[in-house]
Formats: structure tokens, sequence, C-alpha cells
């Protein structure tokens, strides 16, 4: 082989190695722009990977929907970055700034959404139903009847027995999980606030004081009245005198209750007529807070045995039926001025 071809087969290799690297660096210009510009979606949008769905398929799927514009380069992104490909199921929040990079660093990092679900201080166990049958985010995993025994709790309602908090859980969450928590808070909080209780008390168990907690909850408007209020119920107990509690007796009522409670309404008996029945109605009538909980069993001293709204929120309290009486004509006249 002479000199001059043998150079030209030189140059020719040297061209084509040179057209090689020049077309592979193209390419990886191309890549890390790739995976550094944002996604093709304008709006904040949730994507969710499935149980056993693996990152090649969701890479698969982002090319497909026009999400990402280069299925290859995704590939390629995982081959370079095998901790990529360990994705989490669950429903992710993406925004429109996502970079195929930190779409895929979001999905390895678990970070789901988180749906709130709120049971609020003084809510019933008939309007926590109703907001967990609303409740698209749950698993629908729950069911009425042997509810307190598939809970947990040793007596016949669940009523008072979940813990009033806003609960954040992932989508397709387990219902029945989510208020297994709610009661193992409230169980918790019962027993250290029952161990803490003030002496001679009229409870014979922690359930009675859970009971008179969530009159306490209904029947406070003004949190620093919460153990005034208790220590008015807790006398009445003591002496024998009926708790008359128009909130048990709306809850006797139930959901028929219109809104506007009757004098027929406080002589109807009912199990939780406490204006009929002497000492605690059988079950809690709503989710108390803690506060009031620590207040059923830390009651404020006096001598106050009646209270009565003021129309603003609070209450008058007094000693005697005669200064009760007169506070209540006070609240009456009060409430015919503001045309109620």
């Amino acid at each position: 082989m002479n000199f001059k071809k043998l150079l030209s087969i030189r140059l020719l290799v040297g061209v084509l190695l040179l057209t090689v690297f020049l077309i592979f660096y193209w390419h990886w210009l191309a890549f890390q722009k790739f995976i550094e510009e944002p996604l093709k979606f304008e709006e904040q949008k949730s994507f969710v990977v499935s149980p056993g769905q693996t990152a090649i398929s969701v890479a698969s799927k982002l090319s497909a929907d026009g999400t990402a514009s280069n299925y290859y380069y995704l590939r390629l992104l995982i081959q370079l970055n095998p901790e990529l490909a360990e994705i989490k199921k669950g429903e992710y929040l993406l925004e429109p700034v996502e970079t195929p990079l930190s779409f895929f660093n979001k999905l390895t990092s678990g970070k789901v959404i988180q749906y709130p679900f709120t049971i609020i201080e003084g809510m019933n166990s008939h309007q926590v139903f109703q907001q967990l049958a609303q409740a698209k985010f749950l698993k629908e995993d729950w069911k009425q009847d042997n509810l307190t025994k598939t809970l947990g709790i040793e007596s016949d309602s669940i009523e008072g027995w979940l813990y009033p908090d806003t609960y954040h859980v992932s989508k397709n969450s387990s219902a029945l999980a989510l208020l297994r928590r709610s009661v193992e808070i409230m169980q918790t909080a019962l027993l250290q606030e029952w161990q803490n209780r003030a002496p001679d008390l009229p409870y014979k168990t922690p359930y009675e004081a859970l009971i008179m907690a969530s009159i306490i909850e209904k029947e406070t408007g003004i949190a620093s009245e919460r153990d005034m209020i208790a220590g008015v119920f807790v006398r009445r107990l003591n002496k024998n005198m009926r708790l008359q509690t128009d909130p048990t007796v709306i809850y006797g009522i139930g959901p028929e209750f219109n809104g506007d409670i009757t004098y027929k309404d406080l002589r109807t008996p009912t199990p939780y007529n406490t204006y009929v029945i002497k000492g605690l109605p059988p079950t809690p009538i709503a989710m108390p807070s803690r506060a009031s909980i620590h207040a059923a069993l830390n009651p404020a001293d006096g001598e106050w045995m009646y209270f009565v709204a003021t129309g603003d929120g609070g209450h008058k309290f007094s000693r005697t039926l005669q200064e009760h009486n007169k506070a209540l004509k006070a609240y009456l006249r009060k409430m015919r001025a503001k045309g109620n």
C-alpha cells in the first residue's frame, strides 16, 4: 500500500470518527437540554404511579401522551441514573416547571399528595360518617355495622371516640385505618386525662367522663368557660339534680331536629333527654376536644348551679334558681330585641 492511499484511509477514518463524535456530542447536548427543560403541561396536575408500574412504563406513558418529547432520552436518563428507577406508588403533584429529572426525582421520593380529613370538635358520628362517604380519596372499607368491635371500642356506640383533628392521608388510603388511628389517639388522651383527674368526681369510669366531655363541648361557646360549665354539671350530678342541657335533647331527637327546640321537646322522654332523666345519657353526644375532656376531669370550683346564654357566645352563671331565672329573662329580652 502506497503512502498516499494510506493517508487517504487515515483521513477518511479521522473524518468518520470526527463525524461520530460530533453526532454523539450533539445528542449529548440535546439530552442535557432535554432533561433540564420543563415537561409539556401548563397547569398543576396529578400523576398516579400504580402498584407494579416501572419507571420505563412511566417513560412510555409520558411519551405517548405528549408530556415528554423523546422516549429514548427518558430511557437514557433512567439508565444513567439507576436510582431513578426506584419509583414509589402513589399520587404526585406536578408543577408546570417540572423537568424530566425533577419528575423522576419526585416519583422516587415517595412524597405523595396528602388529602386532609378533618373531624371538628362537637361533630357527631352521623356527621363524620357523612364526611367519610364524601371523601372520594378514601377507600370505602368501613361499615357502621359492628364498627365498635372492629375498632376495639368497648362500648355500643362510636360516638365520642373519634379524636377531633385534621388527618392527612394519601389517595386510596383506608378509611378504616384513619378511624382506628383517631380512636387510638382518643383512647390515649382519655386515659392520660383520667390518670390526672381531680378527686371526688361523680364518674365511675373514663367512659362517663367522655360522655360529660361531649356535653361540655356542645355547651361551650367560649373556651375559657369550659371548666366553669364542667363545675356546674359536676355539682348538679353530686346533688342528684338533672343536668337539663339542651344539646342532649337535640341529640335524642336526631337528624329530624329542625333547629328550634320546643317545650314539648324538653318534656318528651328519650334516653338522652336530661330534662327527664337523671344522671348522664347512655353515650356521648359528640366528639369532644381534649380541652373538654380535661375540663370534665378538672372542673372549676365554685357555687354556680346554673348557666344561661348571654347572646354573645358566653354564659351567665348563677348560684340560685332565682338568679338564674333573672338571667334567663334578660337573655330572652335580648333575643326579642334582636328579632329572634
